[in-house]
């Protein structure tokens, strides 16, 4: 399965393929000539899957390296870039070199972030090893680390030259993190896409959406596709993917990074704002049963004991779609519809009631 992301200014196609991540040399040089290559991934996938890509990027005339980062939240920061900033130029990459991102969001999110302002900019490649990277962070070029204040503050829009997603990844996936990125499939589907609502409710369980990964990713590429090709830059409908994401991201970074991980803390993002926004009669009756329920049946949170109404406040008015004293929330319309709407920065404390 090849998908296009066509751009003004830069294209590049997803390949979701079963066992593709052997042939990751072959593919690279069909995007890359000859150079060097560095590939920065965290130390658990380090353990999986490193060698094989090393190898096979070696096999196809790379001269490569590689940086192996703690897992987890944490090392999406400036610290942590710093110190591949340091290890590359030790490596002697130029701008002509490229580096490889392997792993899940959270290296999705520095890799390219340090590719893009390493030498202001190497090329890059995404190769999603999670499903939550797979189905949504390694497409559309959104790059980014944490700050103490707020979760993805510092950050660029930069797109990789490709993505390379091999589904068999997720049969080492911890079931917590499979969870984690079936709330950014449900996010998608409430927003955008009835049939994959309903597709969803047709799957038994976490165990069954694997078993129908490709099918289940493709679909959620092609939303994901559709809203970057239309506005690559989030000034628009773009903003429609971050259903959830406002409180999610609030919660994340009040419970403290690792604490909550990012699909659970969409998932609750998701619940909270639709049963408040239901209550202000801005979304239909019955829309958060339906969301919760599909939520619960995957075994994802839709409530948390680190909600901290105040903490979660302070955190909001540093969100990156907070505009002056307005930030803009997304509301479900009905589910596979979804709806941006513009408030006051103060009214987000009555939906955090």
């Amino acid at each position: 399965m090849k998908l296009t992301v066509t751009l003004p200014e830069h294209s590049y196609d997803l390949t979701i393929e079963k066992g593709c991540l052997a042939e990751i040399g072959t593919w690279a040089r069909q995007l890359w000539s000859p150079q060097k290559v560095a590939i920065i991934t965290d130390a658990n996938v380090d353990k999986l899957y490193a060698d094989l890509v090393f190898a096979s990027l070696q096999s196809a005339g790379f001269t490569t390296s590689k940086i192996v980062v703690p897992a987890g939240e944490k090392t999406k920061s400036l610290t942590v870039a710093a110190e591949i900033y340091d290890f590359l130029a030790d490596e002697g990459l130029t701008r002509s070199d490229g580096i490889v991102a392997l792993g899940g969001g959270v290296i999705g999110d520095l890799a390219g972030f340090v590719a893009s302002t390493y030498m202001r900019g190497l090329h890059f490649l995404q190769v999603p090893t999670t499903l939550l990277a797979q189905v949504d962070s390694s497409i559309g070029g959104k790059t980014a680390v944490n700050s103490a204040k707020a979760k993805n503050l510092i950050g660029t829009f930069a797109q990789p030259d490709g993505v390379l997603i091999d589904p068999n990844t997720l049969n080492t996936l911890e079931l917590r993190r499979v969870r984690e990125g079936i709330a950014e499939i449900v996010k998608s589907a409430a927003i955008a896409d009835k049939e994959l609502w309903q597709r969803l409710a047709q799957l038994k369980d976490e165990q069954d959406l694997v078993a129908h990964a490709v099918e289940i990713i493709s679909a959620c590429c092609r939303i994901k596709r559709s809203v970057v090709e239309e506005d690559e830059l989030d000034h628009g409908v773009r903003l429609l993917l971050n259903f959830g994401h406002t409180i999610g991201h609030a919660l994340e970074n009040t419970a403290g990074y690792g604490i909550l991980t990012h699909g659970e803390g969409v998932a609750i993002g998701m619940s909270r704002i639709t049963k408040a926004a239901e209550a202000k009669q801005l979304t239909p009756s019955g829309t958060t049963k339906q969301l919760n329920q599909m939520l619960e049946k995957f075994h994802l949170p839709i409530t948390t004991d680190k909600w901290d109404k105040e903490q979660l406040y302070t955190a909001l008015t540093h969100d990156k779609k907070t505009r002056g004293t307005t930030i803009k929330i997304i509301l479900l319309e009905a589910i596979g519809q979804a709806k941006i709407v513009q408030i006051p920065i103060e009214e987000m404390k009555s939906y955090l009631d």
